[in-house]
């Protein structure tokens, strides 16, 4: 492969195992100029609103928390440095539609994984970058789509479980669909036992078997990363039945049995969700569990301002 590959350390064994078991990889995504600390801050400034996410969590031991907040009129340079003062991060959802720098690399990299691995080519793929304070961490959760995570900037740890029960639960998976929230999962410190731990450092990326169950810890650095996402036929199925399982369970209270994503049941869980997924009632279902009530405070960064949240 060229010098300029994404992936550095490729080899025969990683094509292999690609999708079955969490594999670290090296590449160059930190020796890219739209990925320096300068182009992050310039990329926050012009960020569109409707596509960041600010979250203050817990700090690990303490009692687990999650609030959502505004970044409000801080620069992004400001921003960075807020959070490297603080306990937050700030995902910078679907930078590929606001960015073409980032769409670009994007783009070389299912590229190259194409070229790699025999059959992946997800006709659909985005990214976003996770800007996140020393010390912080992201409980443990799942994705519905297919997942990557390449670090940019810092060092984290990973813990990655396995796809099956009791770790994620189909009900786990129609929960996140209906509610859009990952962070609600049940989870048990003895899952531990049974986890894969894996370190990242700048130039490594991770990637693991869909719907994996995973926390991250931060160590005692500001941290950026790329969050990859990508879809399929077979995901994106999955994905219309998790959400018509979450619908029967929630609102109508019928316990599905099927996850078959073909025949009479796929279809009619099809129609189900496309009349309902816009509804009064899952906008508020959604609404009620991703308030902000934060923003962050410009005049002593690091810390927060307590926003009034209507009754």
């Amino acid at each position: 492969m060229s010098s300029q590959a994404i992936f550095t350390d490729w080899n025969d064994t990683h094509s292999a195992l690609w999708s079955h078991q969490p594999l670290r990889l090296q590449h160059r995504l930190h020796q890219m100029p739209a990925f320096s600390k300068e182009a992050l801050a310039e990329l926050i400034d012009r960020y569109p609103r409707d596509q960041y996410g600010l979250v203050h969590m817990g700090a690990a031991g303490q009692r687990r928390f999650w609030r959502e907040g505004e970044i409000g009129n801080m620069p992004g340079a400001g921003v960075i440095d807020a959070i490297e003062k603080g306990r937050m991060w700030l995902n910078l959802r679907n930078v590929d539609t606001v960015d073409a720098r980032y769409r670009a690399v994007l783009d070389a990299m299912f590229t190259e994984l194409a070229e790699r691995v025999p059959g992946f080519e997800p006709p659909e793929y985005t990214c976003g970058i996770l800007i996140s304070s020393p010390s912080a961490q992201v409980y443990y959760h799942c994705d519905l789509p297919g997942q990557h995570l390449w670090q940019i900037i810092g060092r984290k740890r990973v813990y990655v479980y396995p796809a099956s029960a009791p770790f994620v639960t189909p009900q786990n998976l129609e929960d996140i669909a209906l509610f859009d929230v990952e962070v609600d999962m049940p989870y048990a410190p003895w899952y531990d036992e049974h986890a894969q731990v894996l370190d990242l450092a700048p130039g490594q990326m991770l990637s693991w078997p869909l719907n994996a169950p995973h926390r991250v810890e931060n160590l005692d650095c500001l941290n950026v990363s790329m969050t990859v996402s990508f879809n399929d036929e077979s995901i994106r199925r999955l994905g219309k039945v998790n959400l018509a399982n979450g619908i029967l369970r929630h609102r109508f209270g019928y316990q599905p049995k099927s996850r078959a994503i073909t025949g009479p049941s796929y279809w009619s869980k099809l129609l189900l969700q496309k009349a309902m997924r816009n509804t009064s009632w899952v906008k508020r279902e959604r609404s009620i569990r991703r308030m902000v009530d934060f923003r962050l405070d410009a005049e002593a960064p690091g810390e927060i301002v307590e926003l009034k949240v209507a009754a």
